[in-house]
């Protein structure tokens, strides 16, 4: 678990189902021994992940603790609010401001003041520039995947900082260089962007931290008060508000006056990007071109940490309708953030075809009709994960249909091998699986026939194949397990166990001929009792012998005794 990088994984919650991999355009997630982790260095926090993850397994870093620690020093430190807070909270601007500053915050300011100047920016930079492409720098996700995965269109990234640095430089030049500035919105990427960018944000929190931090204060919302001194500073913003709303840039961008010939493109959302830049070369066009470039489909209004249960077209009506317009927009700007974007192109190994064709044998793929490509894993093809195996990224197990069929190999082994007869049957009672065992018991006569077919008695009528058939249907009905000891059929005896499967789909039994061993337990038990009434006879003899021989020495003794006392009698013993 990476906690230092924006978006992490709790290892315990993870349960391995691949849904984050199918998310992750960039494919920057690791599987080991069945959890998923973020490889840092690929990825671009556009937050898909989080947003996908059904256990929440995945988690966006909380920076709350480290806002705390910077209030408490006493410094001031304002708030840059992105324009999306007002689609997300049913808040006015005074109580918006209220709500921070009982956090602790000094004062708070409108994002969308430096998208205004941003727009201005780039407006003045289309009048001017020569034909080309021209790509937008208000999203750091959209800047990072260009960077790193598009890197020969880095230089076409208009050369101007995001709304976010440049508000935070208009801040500072307004109330001096010693305040901070805390960024709070619903991207995961601007704790990226305040990382390459200390010196002017200090930290980035998202709307879901703010509303953690809220509760984590027990602050009850209904007994805020506003004064006059609750109101953004240095005022309230205007045109920069539509920023959030997917083309609401290049909407700025019009109002701040640009010429008939450059055409206004929107694309949000990786994919569509993606689509867009594939195959295109810059060089050929004859136009300006200029990109609004979003990640998020719909744009920031659909942000991955937008913290609302808010309908999506609901978000984007109220972020409209607390727009306000200027009745004239500046042709220059009056903060300007100059920015230079260096590429940054995440290195991925190219492995040879003989390298892929081994990696696919690992999980069953030996040619191409094995190639299902069904997705399952979260790479688009087999061939994609088999270079994740070949760069330690992804497992084995995680090809469904290749853990399917090891599955079944190891249970028609099982099955094969076992010596009881073992028998599976639908609900029409016709034969799904049965094993050696049962076609030597009880298709003896024709077993060389059904052991040569592939499906052996697959499709067959269990009723035609035994006279018992009645104790399956009993189990697929019942639902209930259902034992017979020494269950006589014919001449043979039987131990048997139906058991439910699917319950009302699918039986099975194991059936365990018992004929020998109960015939050995007969010719024992009568064996037992041929000894038992020899050994009683035995003993009755001998107590017949010892009553006898009791009786003969009883009247011995009495003679003696009687011959004793009379000759005592003779000699005058007694007086």
């Amino acid at each position: 678990m990476n906690e230092l990088f924006p978006v992490y994984t709790l290892d315990n919650e993870c349960h391995d189902c691949y849904r984050c991999i199918r998310e992750c355009h960039v494919k920057a997630i690791k599987i080991k021994d069945g959890h998923a982790s973020v490889l840092s260095e690929k990825c671009i926090s556009c937050g898909s992940c989080v947003t996908a993850c059904p256990a929440n397994a995945k988690r966006v870093r909380y920076d709350i603790e480290k806002v705390k620690t910077l209030i408490k020093t006493q410094k001031p430190v304002y708030v840059s609010l992105a324009p999306s807070w007002a689609g997300v909270f049913d808040y006015t601007p005074a109580f918006m401001t209220a709500l921070l500053r009982k956090l602790g915050f000094t004062a708070v300011s409108e994002t969308a003041l430096g998208a205004q100047e941003v727009s201005i920016s780039t407006a003045e930079i289309l009048r001017n520039g020569e034909k080309g492409l021209y790509i937008s720098s208000a999203c750091p996700v959209a800047v990072d995947y260009v960077r790193m995965y598009n890197p020969e269109f880095t230089a076409n990234i208009v050369p101007v900082a995001s709304p976010a640095l440049t508000h935070a430089k208009m801040l500072k030049e307004i109330y001096g260089e010693d305040i901070s500035i805390v960024f709070i919105g619903p991207c995961i990427g601007k704790k990226n962007e305040s990382e390459k960018h200390p010196e002017l944000i200090y930290a980035a929190l998202t709307f879901e931290e703010l509303n953690y931090w809220i509760k984590e204060e027990f602050i009850n919302i209904s007994e805020i008060e506003t004064n006059s001194e609750d109101k953004f500073v240095p005022e309230s913003a205007y045109e920069g508000a539509l920023y959030p709303v997917e083309g609401g840039m290049n909407d700025t961008i019009k109002q701040a006056g640009i010429d008939e010939d450059v055409q206004l493109v929107n694309i949000s959302s990786l994919p569509m990007f993606e689509t867009a830049l594939k195959g295109f070369n810059p060089e050929r066009i004859n136009k300006k071109i200029f990109i609004e470039a979003l990640a998020c489909s719909g744009g920031c209004a659909n942000g991955p940490c937008i913290a609302s249960k808010k309908a999506g077209i609901n978000i984007t009506s109220d972020i409209l309708a607390k727009v306000k317009t200027r009745e004239k927009i500046p042709q220059t700007a009056a903060v300007v953030v100059e920015e230079t974007y260096k590429s940054n192109p995440v290195e991925s190994k190219v492995y040879s075809l003989n390298e892929i064709l081994r990696a696919m044998k690992k999980i069953g793929k030996h040619n191409e009709e094995d190639e299902l490509n069904c997705g399952g894993c979260g790479y688009p093809t087999c061939r994609d994960l088999a270079g994740a195996l070949l760069s330690g990224e992804a497992e084995p197990s995680m090809c469904v249909s290749y853990m399917r069929k090891t599955a079944m190999k190891k249970a028609a082994a099982m099955l094969r091998c076992m010596p009881s007869a073992v028998v599976m049957a639908d609900d029409d009672l016709k034969i799904v699986e049965a094993n050696d065992a049962f076609m030597r018991m009880f298709c003896a006569d024709m077993y060389e026939i059904f052991a040569a077919r592939q499906d052996g008695l697959a499709g067959a009528a269990l009723e035609r194949v035994i006279t018992f058939s009645d104790i399956f249907r009993q189990a697929l009905t019942s639902g209930k397990d259902i034992h017979k000891e020494r269950f006589p059929v014919e001449d043979r005896l039987y131990d048997i166990t139906a058991f439910t499967i699917e319950p009302n789909e699918i039986v099975g039994a194991i059936i365990t001929d018992v004929t020998r061993s109960e015939m050995s337990r007969e010719k024992i038990a009568r064996k037992a009792k041929d000894v038992i009434t020899k050994n009683v006879a035995t003993v009755q003899n001998i107590a017949h012998l010892l009553g006898e021989h009791m009786v003969e020495t009883e009247l011995l003794l009495n003679s003696i005794a009687e011959g004793y006392d009379s000759s005592a009698q003779d000699n005058g013993e007694y007086n």
